[in-house]
């Protein structure tokens, strides 16, 4: 068992500056504005030969329950419950606060190890507020900073008999259960064994804001692990749940809403779209969330264009289809903007449902797992060209200035997305109709729909270049 450590303090303290310290990465968020951090991110932490796992948490703050920042404080609670050790972090340059004596109230009611750190403690500026935290009653503070790293050797020897302490227990619980007899003659047993081992696939939800991204993941999971409110962009970071669906193991990234581009002003709001684009780019499947209500705007269209352009595989969650009343003329209105807009995707699914009570939500896995399928799908090179050679009789290219341009031979080079390379005779002539007439009659002949196809042209070498005429 890994232990849990949670970073817990007001907001603008640098709880996130710290967790992207101790990840080794800039995972999280950073801002000066307060109140970046909404969701608890976990990571994986490395400090000396320590590991660990850190949980970055929103700034406490005492608020109503109802409100957004009540529900913020409800998932730092969480926090505070699931951790093995936390480091209440303050800010050594502002002093004490008002919030810090309130919240040393309550990490004092704990039996959880609490250690004090006081943070942008380097220079002289941060003393006073060092020597202030000792009122709190948890003990000697830590001079930290995390911006500048100073601190993490002392953090390191607080840190490592906490560490250690739960790897032992953990060990001696390991080794008890090794003493009882298990029976090893169930092959079924064996293969689900086995299965859990498997890396998990990373899908990412995406999409405009307020579309239901946070709800439809809590509806996986089964638990409020992300907030969510009727308020449209409450999602900054992207944030990644471990979830196991059919014995399938899932690594789901909950992502911000992507506005149109005119319309992002904000330094925050532009770091958030670029942490929703990348958990894009390293997914394997994307599922672009609309709302049922308003789907298949022009922004939508824009979300997929990027999907495809990076070789996404993608399914389509149309959601809050419970709030829709006409579902025939509803579900007409979808398969004409499927027809009509996703040429390049043609065959993307289109799945409905309700991430607020649960419906659909299998269909939509199921649907995740063909798209995948499809992403690795390998045509062999016979079969390609005994299709090219079909497609060559009944339609081949046009000719260019008298002359037809020949295409001789044709391979698939890689998968994920499918990508295959026709060696042919003048390819930069061959009109970019022609192209998506080859991508679409591999789409229909060898069932490759939901992900984008590739299609390059390679210029075949002249065996008689060079040589002498007789």
């Amino acid at each position: 068992m890994t232990a849990t450590v949670a970073i817990i303090g007001r907001p603008n303290v640098g709880k996130s500056t710290l967790f992207n310290r101790l990840v080794g990465k800039r995972l999280a968020l950073v801002d000066d504005s307060p109140g970046v951090t909404r969701d608890r991110r976990s990571g994986d932490a490395r400090l000396g030969d320590l590991r660990f796992k850190i949980v970055d948490t929103a700034g406490l703050e005492e608020a109503d329950a109802s409100s957004l920042e009540g529900r913020m404080r409800s998932q730092t609670e969480e926090a505070i419950k699931e951790a093995d050790a936390i480091l209440f972090l303050i800010d050594a340059r502002a002093g004490l606060m008002p919030l810090d004596k309130t919240f040393a109230n309550l990490l004092r009611r704990t039996d959880t190890p609490v250690i004090l750190c006081a943070n942008k403690a380097e220079g002289k500026a941060g003393e006073g507020g060092l020597y202030e935290a000792f009122q709190l009653g948890l003990g000697e503070p830590l001079a930290v900073s995390a911006e500048h790293g100073e601190g993490m050797a002392d953090l390191y020897h607080i840190l490592k008999p906490i560490v250690e302490e739960l790897e032992e227990e953990s060990y001696s619980e390991d080794v008890a259960l090794s003493d009882v007899d298990v029976d090893d003659d169930d092959p079924e047993e064996d293969d689900e064994q086995v299965g859990t081992t498997e890396r998990p696939l990373r899908v990412a939800i995406v999409g405009r804001p307020n579309a239901g991204k946070s709800t439809l993941i809590n509806t996986m999971l089964g638990e409020e692990r992300l907030l969510t409110g009727p308020e449209a962009g409450i999602t900054r970071d992207s944030i990644s749940v471990e979830w196991t669906w059919n014995d399938h193991h899932l690594k789901v990234f909950d992502t911000a809403g992507i506005r149109k581009r005119a319309r992002v002003q904000e330094k925050l709001e532009k770091l958030s779209v670029a942490d929703a684009l990348r958990a894009i780019k390293f997914a394997e499947v994307v599922i672009l969330t609309l709302d049922a209500t308003c789907a298949f705007e022009k922004q939508d269209l824009q979300i997929l264009e990027l999907c495809a352009r990076e070789g996404r595989s993608i399914v389509i969650a149309v959601n809050k289809w419970d709030l829709v009343e006409d579902r025939d003329a509803a579900w007409e209105h979808l398969r004409d903007c499927q027809e009509r807009y996703l040429n390049q995707l043609r065959g993307v699914e289109i799945v409905t449902l309700s991430g607020i009570h649960g419906q659909g939500v299998d269909r939509l896995m199921q649907a995740a797992f063909r798209a995948y399928g499809m992403w690795n799908r390998r045509v062999g090179t016979s079969q390609l060209n005994r299709w090219l050679d079909g497609v060559l009789v009944h339609h081949p290219p046009p000719a260019v200035s008298g002359r037809r341009v020949r295409l001789r031979y044709m391979t698939q080079v890689k998968t994920r997305p499918p990508h295959f390379v026709v060696f042919c005779s003048r390819p930069e002539q061959l009109p970019e109709s022609y192209t998506r007439y080859l991508v679409n009659g591999i789409r229909e002949r060898f069932d490759i729909k939901g992900t984008p196809v590739r299609l390059s042209y390679r210029k075949g070498d002249n065996p008689y270049a060079g040589k002498k005429k007789r």
